[in-house]
């Protein structure tokens, strides 16, 4: 079973990564370049994962011309030159990711054994050899600063109330008049992931898909292993017809739990039919 489990990953990865290639993925989020620098981001951390340092670099080096302060790509991309000796690069990778959040424990770290490297090749005087580190805007401090501040317990309690107004109006299909109910409570509480995958549904249902992606993403950020995220998502790519991404994300998908396998199964028996018709997959 974890051989059959490999495999299948080994072959989604395979066209993935054909997708990249021939351009299909830069089509699909041209409009959305911080969507497409998470691709690179987590095919990045792939590479890094079995050791190919080099190809982890080129697509972080992407993902973060597409998303400057990308703090995943700066610590991945810090890793890899870290592996490959190339320890001026990786310092100043990892003192930026702590421009943007000092409370990074890798970075702290990778500082670290950075400036013990470094001081024993370079001696006393190796800062005047570093390369310029970017300074992070204010303006991403505190759109960062904004996301992580938590609501008080009035405001969860109203987004909770919200909430379940929509609920309620879900189940009765009134799925419009639940999105304005998810709306108003994301304004009360930014931070309830459940709220972003239930509005992703409502919008599911009134082909709104656009928009079901963009809730599915903000609920990727808050849980990045969401399953209803990663499974709406992929179900709003697809009725979009955008091929390429639905397999990268249903690559996201199998993650090994058995409460998963339906919904990998799913969208799994959703693009296996398309394969028929070779016009409108991959090249």
């Amino acid at each position: 079973e974890l051989s059959a489990t490999l495999n299948c990953i080994k072959s989604l990865f395979f066209l993935a990564s054909r997708s990249f290639k021939h351009g299909y993925c830069k089509m699909a989020c041209k409009r959305n370049p911080e969507d497409l620098a998470i691709l690179y981001s987590n095919r990045a951390a792939s590479y890094l994962k079995d050791g190919n340092c080099g190809e982890c670099v080129k697509d972080c080096n992407m993902s973060l011309e597409l998303s400057q302060f990308n703090v995943k790509s700066l610590l991945r991309r810090a890793a890899a030159y870290e592996a490959l000796e190339r320890y001026r690069q990786a310092y100043v990778d990892y003192k930026t990711a702590l421009q943007i959040d000092c409370n990074i424990a890798a970075a702290h770290d990778g500082t670290n054994r950075m400036t013990k490297a470094l001081t024993e090749t370079d001696g006393p005087s190796w800062r005047e050899k570093l390369p310029p580190i970017p300074t992070v805007p204010l303006s991403v401090k505190e759109k960062l600063a904004q996301m992580s501040a938590a609501p008080s317990d009035k405001e969860i309690k109203k987004a909770q109330a919200l909430k379940e107004e929509g609920n309620a109006l879900v189940k009765k299909g009134e799925h419009k008049k639940a999105i304005e109910k998810y709306s108003q409570s994301l304004k009360h509480n930014p931070t309830e992931v459940t709220t972003y995958t239930n509005r992703a549904l409502c919008y599911l249902s009134v082909k709104q898909y656009r928009d079901a992606i963009r809730d599915c993403d903000e609920a990727l950020v808050i849980d990045s292993n969401n399953v209803k995220a990663l499974y709406r998502r992929a179900q709003a790519h697809k009725e979009l017809k955008v091929r390429a991404r639905v397999f990268i994300i249903a690559l996201q998908l199998l993650i090994p739990t058995q409460r998963n396998q339906t919904l990998v199964s799913k969208v799994s028996a959703g693009f296996q039919g398309k394969r028929q018709n070779k016009k409108h997959f991959l090249p």
